[in-house]
C-alpha cells in the first residue's frame, strides 16, 4: 500500500471518528432539555399565602390571621400574669389614664381647649346656613341628676374569668375580665405604638418581648390552630408604625425568627400596608389609633421619610375627654372610675356610639345605655346630651382639650443611633460623605484663591452643604407653598426632619449647633398639633409641588379612632379652608377617603399586609432565619422596603 493511500485510509477513519463524535453530540443535545434542571433557589420557590401571618399590633388591640384569611382575629393585646408569689402587691398598667393630667396647669388648659372648640362650632353654620344654638352643660345637668337607674334582666350576667385552675397567664378578652381581687398583674405591651418599657413590674424590655410571644404564641395556637412546632413551615409579615424604634424592631424581628421560629418575615410599615390595602398608589396616610395618631405622604410604595409626623394622642384621649364633659352635664352613673377597665371599656362604648363629628345635630336629646359588670345586676339608664357628643369628637383638632400637660406630644424620624451589629449604617456613609465632601471643598477653595476675587466661596456657600439652612428648606418644601398659619410649626419640622447635619459644613461650633437643634426640637415636640394642621404639616414636608398636588388628591384616613358620623366632611371642610391659597388652585379635587372599598378602615393595614404577601416584588424582601442568625439586623438595612 503506497504512502497516498494509507494517508487517504487515515483520513476516512477520522472523519469516521468525527461524524461518530457529532452523532454523540447531538444525541447530548437532545437529552439536555430532559434532564432534571439545577435544583431551585428556595428564594425563588412559589410561596403559599395560607403559610403567612399577618401580624399587626396595635396599642388596644392586636390583629392577626393567615395572609388567605377574609378578616384577622381581633382581640385585645393584653395579658394577664398571676403572681409568682403570695402577698405580692397588685399592678396594672393604665388604659384610658396617662402621665400629665393631674398637672395644676391641667385644668385650665382644658377649659381653655374647650372654649376654642365651643368658638368653632359657633362659628361654623349648619348646612340650612343657621348658626348652631350652644347648649350650655347646665342644661342637661339638671335633668341628669335626677335619673336613677333601672334593673334589668339579669339572666345572661357577665362573669369573672374563672381562675379557679390558676393558670400562669391569661390572653385578650379574658384577661380584660380577670376580677380585680384574684392575683394577677395587667399588662399592655404596647403604648402609643411603641413597646410599653417603664420603670414598674414587667416593664424591661425582656419582659415587654416575653409578653408578646406569650400573647401572640397563644393566638396563633388556640385561634389560628397551628402548633407552634410547626412555625418552621411559615412565614410572617409584621407591621411597624412609620416612626418606628430600631433597636426595639431588632429585638421583635429576634424574637419572631428565634425564638417562636417562624422561617422568614418581612417587616413592613403601617402607612405603605394602608396603601395596599385600600388601592391607593399614592396618599397622605392618616392613621387615627387609639393612643397614637400617626402620618406620612405614601407615594409609589415609598413612604417620604421627611413627611411623617406621630401625634401621642388618639381615641382613648377622646374617650377621657367625653367623660370629662358627661362629667360636667350630670353623667347618671356615678360610680364611673377611669381606673376601672370596665368602667374604661364601657366608656368606649359610650364614645363609638354618641360620639359625632356632624354639625346640622343640635340640642339636646335623650340616650339611654346599659351597664352589664360582673357580680352587679343590669341597670339601664337615661342620659340628656347636648353639645358634648360633638365637642369631645373635636378634641383630636383641638388636642388642647385633652389637657395634657409636659408630655412629648409630637414625634418625627430621628437618625439611627448605631448598631455595633451594622458597622456599614447611615452613620457610616454620613462620615465618609462629609470627608468627601470636605476634601471636595478644600480642593474647590484652593483653586478659589488662585482666582482674583475667589468667586467659588460664594458658590460653595450659595450651595450649601448637606444639613446647611439652603437644604433644610428644600427638604420640606419651599417658603412659597407653606401654609400660611403654619409657618413656624413648618419651620420646626424642618429643623427636625431627617436633615443630616455635618459637624464639617457648619461655621458655629459642633456644640452649639447641637444645643441650637435640640432647642427647636423641644420646642417642636412640646406643641399638640391638631389633626387638620398636622395633615397640611405633612404634606408641606413633601419635595416637590407635583408630590404635594397628589397628596391633597388622596387623604387617607385609616384606624378606629376617627370613625365618627360626619368626620369626612368635617376634615374635608377644614383641610380645604386652612390648605394654602397657591395650593387651591392647582389641586383640582381635595378628597378625604375614609372607608376605602366599604373597608372597616381598621383593618385596612392589615388587608394591606395580606395583599403584600401575595405580590411577586416581595420575594426579595424576605429574611429568612438562618441569614438572620448570620447577619443580624443588618439584614434589615439590606432587604427592609424602607430605608432602615
Amino acid at each position: 500500500m503506497t504512502q497516498a493511500e494509507k494517508e487517504q485510509d487515515n483520513g476516512k477513519e477520522k472523519e469516521k471518528e468525527r461524524d461518530k463524535e457529532k452523532e454523540k453530540e447531538q444525541q447530548r443535545g437532545v437529552k439536555r432539555p430532559i434532564a432534571p434542571p439545577a435544583i431551585p433557589d428556595p428564594l425563588q420557590e412559589q410561596i403559599q399565602s395560607n403559610f403567612i401571618i399577618v401580624i399587626h399590633p396595635g396599642s388596644r388591640t392586636l390583629r392577626i390571621g393567615r395572609a388567605t384569611d377574609t378578616l384577622p382575629i381581633i382581640l385585645p393585646h393584653v395579658i394577664a400574669r398571676r403572681h409568682k408569689q403570695t402577698g405580692q402587691p397588685k399592678y396594672e398598667d393604665a388604659w384610658l389614664l396617662r402621665d400629665g393630667l393631674n398637672k395644676t396647669e391641667s385644668n385650665e388648659q382644658r377649659q381653655n381647649g374647650l372654649k376654642m372648640v365651643e368658638q368653632a362650632i359657633w362659628s361654623k353654620k349648619m348646612s340650612n346656613g343657621v348658626r348652631r344654638t350652644p347648649v350650655s352643660a347646665e342644661q342637661a345637668r339638671s335633668y341628669n341628676c335626677q335619673i336613677r337607674p333601672a334593673v334589668l334582666d339579669s339572666s345572661n350576667r357577665v362573669k369573672w374569668t374563672n381562675t379557679a385552675h390558676q393558670p400562669p397567664h391569661l390572653v385578650g378578652e379574658e384577661a380584660v375580665y380577670v376580677n380585680p381581687s384574684d392575683c394577677y398583674n395587667i399588662h399592655w405591651p404596647i403604648v402609643r405604638g411603641q413597646l410599653n418599657v417603664h420603670a414598674g413590674p414587667g416593664g424591661s424590655l425582656t419582659a415587654v418581648l416575653a409578653d408578646l410571644e406569650t400573647i401572640w404564641s397563644h393566638v396563633i395556637q388556640k385561634q389560628l390552630e397551628i402548633p407552634l412546632k410547626d412555625l418552621k413551615y411559615y412565614r410572617c409579615i409584621l407591621l411597624v408604625p412609620d416612626i418606628y424604634n430600631r433597636p426595639h424592631i431588632k429585638e421583635v424581628v429576634n424574637m419572631l425568627l428565634l425564638n417562636m421560629g417562624f422561617s422568614a418575615i418581612i417587616v413592613h410599615q403601617e402607612s405603605v400596608s394602608a396603601t395596599f390595602g385600600s388601592g391607593c398608589s399614592s396618599a397622605c396616610v392618616v392613621d387615627v389609633g387609639d393612643q397614637k395618631t400617626s402620618l406620612c405622604c405614601v407615594e409609589d410604595g415609598v413612604s417620604h421619610r421627611n413627611s411623617r409626623l406621630c401625634l401621642a394622642y388618639g381615641g382613648s384621649d377622646v374617650t377621657r375627654t367625653f367623660f370629662w364633659l358627661l362629667q360636667r352635664a350630670g353623667f347618671p352613673y356615678r360610680d364611673c372610675q377611669l381606673s376601672s377597665r370596665l368602667d374604661c371599656q364601657l366608656l368606649q362604648h359610650l364614645k363609638d356610639t354618641f360620639c359625632h363629628l356632624n354639625q346640622d345635630i343640635s340640642g339636646l336629646k335623650d340616650h339611654e345605655f346599659q351597664t352589664r359588670f360582673p357580680e352587679a345586676p343590669a341597670l339601664l339608664y337615661q342620659v340628656r346630651l347636648g353639645d358634648e357628643k360633638l365637642q369631645a369628637s373635636m378634641g383630636l383638632f383641638y388636642p388642647t382639650t385633652f389637657g395634657i400637660v409636659g408630655q412629648k406630644m409630637t414625634s418625627l424620624q430621628y437618625r439611627s443611633q448605631g448598631d455595633s451589629e451594622d458597622p456599614h449604617d447611615e452613620h457610616y456613609l454620613l462620615a465618609t460623605q462629609s470627608k468627601q465632601d470636605q476634601s471636595s471643598k478644600s480642593a474647590a477653595d484652593r483653586k478659589g484663591i488662585s482666582r482674583p476675587g475667589g468667586g467659588l466661596d460664594g458658590e460653595m456657600s450659595a450651595q450649601g452643604g448637606i444639613g446647611e439652612p439652603s437644604d433644610l428648606g428644600r427638604g420640606c418644601g419651599s417658603g412659597g407653598s407653606g401654609a400660611g398659619g403654619m409657618k413656624g410649626e413648618t419651620e420646626f419640622g424642618t429643623a427636625q426632619g431627617e436633615c443630616l447635619m455635618g459637624a464639617g459644613e457648619l461655621e458655629e461650633p459642633p456644640s452649639a449647633h447641637l444645643s441650637r437643634k435640640t432647642a427647636i426640637m423641644s420646642q417642636f415636640e412640646s406643641k399638640a398639633l391638631g389633626l387638620d394642621k398636622a395633615i397640611l404639616h405633612s404634606i408641606d414636608c413633601c419635595a416637590s409641588d407635583e408630590t404635594k398636588r397628589k397628596m391633597y388628591s388622596s387623604i387617607l384616613v385609616v384606624g378606629g379612632g376617627l370613625m365618627f358620623p360626619g368626620a369626612q366632611e368635617f376634615l374635608l371642610h377644614r383641610i380645604i379652608n386652612k390648605m394654602p391659597p397657591s395650593f387651591r388652585r392647582l389641586v383640582d379635587n381635595v378628597e378625604v377617603i375614609t372607608r376605602p372599598k366599604d373597608m372597616d378602615p381598621r383593618l385596612i393595614s392589615w388587608k394591606g399586609g395580606a395583599v403584600l404577601a401575595c405580590l411577586d416584588t416581595t420575594q426579595e424582601m424576605w429574611i429568612h432565619q438562618r441569614e438572620w442568625q448570620r447577619f443580624g439586623v443588618r439584614m434589615l438595612r439590606e432587604r427592609a422596603a424602607f430605608v432602615w
